[in-house]
């Protein structure tokens, strides 16, 4: 019999739906089995619409079969099955969608979940065979046909025996070849991972005779190997079922057996949504992070469905990276693929989709924050610092969307506290939130500036992530409140007539303070008296928009030019160390100008800088002992 040419530019095109269109072989089996369920949903809708006996769906079912003996992999249906002419039609000209036809001629395209758009799945089938046969007979019809082709060169049909309706395609899977392994496609456990990646919730039994090894009946150490038929898609998505039928147990076990986790979530979301775009939502918030969560390895984004086919195993443009951490999928009907259904056409309904989930994660946890405070604590705990990079982030574009979600810990009572309740129980004399930063809370209560503030009644903010203050000064203020680093040289404590005193002070020690600031050198930019210190001595307070702490974080980073912060040595006038000085100032010049040094490198310390001269400051503190 005489080979037909394929129905376009044949050759060239073949090449490209092989070899270029798809990036992964499993993809194969999923093209002819989403194939398969959409000859089956024909032959459904068809028997349904005429009033047919025998309609329902349990009697239909999608068969694949190994035999390794001849390499072949076969991929069955019982579904509406093609004549001579719809083979011709739809193998013979590629790009050709009979599914789609048979969608487009529905009066709602809404009445049958129809899955091929393109007529190039089949095409796959040549990735991973070299020859692929299709015995196909209509339903209704008393004649099977036999559709062959080894590829570009065109392909054969001729009349063929068949018993029932349907379809039987055959592939002769390929020889290995040093870089592909094809026999693994002849393996029942690849071939069931297949299925449960991307077919899991194709509406039709998915059945594959598997091997197994089990006790002989009545025999307690004899093994024997047998075959049963064995379901490999669980078929409905526990997405599409009404939240009121599932468990939690249900959600919890999907969770882990479906995202690799072996801890239940913290929280589920489960969300249908119409109008615009209608899709189906399942999300999950974990306990924990993963161990490479921080790291350039990981890769956000939710698996994608289209009609219960795994089209994206994460489709990073669902999620924005502040929330990254969800995990889950999202199932619609309404999205446009490419052509090779691995990826998404630039869709402007998938923004929508994204633009709508994270308002709803957003929601959720705004009402666990109000009715669970104690999991929103530990879901914080583990996520909040990439919340805090969300406000950082892309110059504060979603601060909006992040600040009434962010948590510090508080001097009040040493929980955390949102920024509303800060506020919300300012004290009316009050117009700045204050915040310190340090590595630890324990650390930031030592410093002399923490005294200072809470003595005047005012609660403090514990900043103890490198990305804090940046994320702080990015949003600025806070239901018209601005903030105010306790160790910035703005902190404004002092009453007027306290002022007034200070500023005095200052003027009538004017010499011995220059004094002081020459011997120190170039590492602070002046020295003076305050009264805002209670026990303390000394404390460094830093001048400008960066601060201490911004300084050991930014000097922390890779490439790090040197960025220092501008800093003040602040002396507390109303300690003995003031009046000693002065004394010294008249009576012995060069020692105190070496207290200056000791008392510039002890507010070092308190504040967590790293001394610049380690050697000096033991020396001097042993010289003057």
């Amino acid at each position: 019999m005489a080979k037909k040419q394929f129905k376009a530019e044949s050759k060239k095109l073949m090449d490209m739906m092989i070899n270029s269109i798809y990036t992964h072989k499993d993809i194969f089996l999923r093209e002819l089995i989403s194939n398969a369920s959409d000859a089956l949903d024909k032959r459904y809708y068809h028997a349904f619409s005429k009033g047919e006996s025998g309609t329902a769906r349990d009697d239909y079912r999608i068969n694949l079969f190994i035999d390794k003996e001849n390499r072949t992999l076969t991929v069955s249906d019982n579904g509406c099955g093609m004549t001579a002419q719809e083979l011709e039609n739809n193998l013979g000209t590629i790009a050709k969608s009979g599914s789609l036809d048979f969608k487009s001629g529905l009066e709602k395209a809404s009445e049958v979940e129809i899955i091929g758009q393109f007529g190039v799945g089949f095409y796959s089938a040549f990735m991973v065979s070299d020859k692929v046969s299709v015995l196909s007979k209509a339903q209704g019809s008393d004649e099977a046909y036999l559709w062959e082709s080894e590829g570009v060169d065109g392909y054969t049909v001729k009349k063929s025996e068949k018993d029932e309706a349907g379809t039987v395609i055959t592939l002769h899977i390929k020889e290995n070849t040093e870089n592909e392994d094809y026999d693994k496609y002849l393996d029942q456990y690849t071939l069931q991972n297949i299925v449960s990646k991307y077919s899991d919730y194709i509406r039709y039994p998915i059945m594959l005779d598997m091997e197994k090894t089990e006790l002989k009946e009545g025999s307690e150490d004899e093994y024997e190997t047998v075959t049963e038929a064995t379901q490999l898609n669980s078929m409905v998505p526990l997405w599409r079922k009404n939240k009121s039928e599932i468990t939690a147990e249900e959600y919890n076990e999907f969770y882990k057996s479906k995202f690799y986790d072996f801890e239940d979530p913290l929280k589920t979301v489960h969300s249908k949504t119409e109008g615009q775009v209608s899709y189906d939502a399942l999300l999950f918030i974990p306990k924990h992070p993963p161990f490479d969560y921080y790291t350039k390895e990981f890769k956000k984004g939710l698996r994608l469905y289209t009609n219960g086919v795994v089209i994206m195993d994460k489709c990073e443009e669902l999620l924005p990276d502040h929330f990254s951490f969800v995990k889950g999928l999202v199932d619609s009907a309404d999205l446009t693929l490419n052509i090779s259904r691995e990826t998404l056409q630039h869709d402007h309904l998938l923004k929508i989709i994204a633009k709508n989930l994270e308002k709803k994660i957003k929601s959720e946890l705004e009402k666990m924050l109000k009715s669970d405070r104690e999991n929103y604590e530990k879901f914080f705990e583990a996520f909040g610092l990439q919340l805090k990079y969300g406000l950082y982030a892309n110059y504060g574009a979603d601060k909006d969307t992040l600040k009434d979600l962010i948590l510090f810990t508080s001097s009040l009572e040493k929980k955390p506290v949102t920024l509303k309740e800060y506020v919300s129980r300012m004290p009316e004399s009050q117009k700045t939130i204050y915040y310190a930063c340090g590595e630890t809370n324990d650390k930031i209560d030592l410093l002399p500036q923490t005294d200072a503030v809470k003595e005047k009644g005012f609660e403090v903010l514990y900043c103890t992530d490198d990305v804090d203050e940046f994320a702080l000064k990015m949003l600025y203020e806070y239901e018209g409140k601005n903030f105010t680093n306790i160790c910035a040289g703005n902190l404004d404590l002092d009453s007027d007539s306290e002022k007034e005193e200070i500023k005095k002070e200052n003027e009538e020690n004017k010499e011995l303070l220059t004094f002081l600031k020459d011997s120190i050198g170039n590492a602070v930019s002046g020295v003076r008296f305050t009264n805002k210190l209670k026990n303390h001595p000394v404390c460094l307070t830093s001048e400008g928009m960066m601060s201490l702490e911004m300084e050991k974080v930014l000097a922390s980073m890779p490439g790090a030019n040197g960025a220092k912060a501008t800093v003040v040595l602040e002396i507390n006038k109303n300690h003995k160390i003031a009046s000693t000085l002065k004394e010294l100032y008249e009576s012995d010049k060069d020692k105190a100008g070496k207290y200056a040094k000791i008392l510039y490198s002890q507010s070092c310390l308190i504040a967590g800088k790293a001394l610049d001269n380690p050697a000096e400051y033991c020396e001097l503190v042993c010289e003057i002992m």
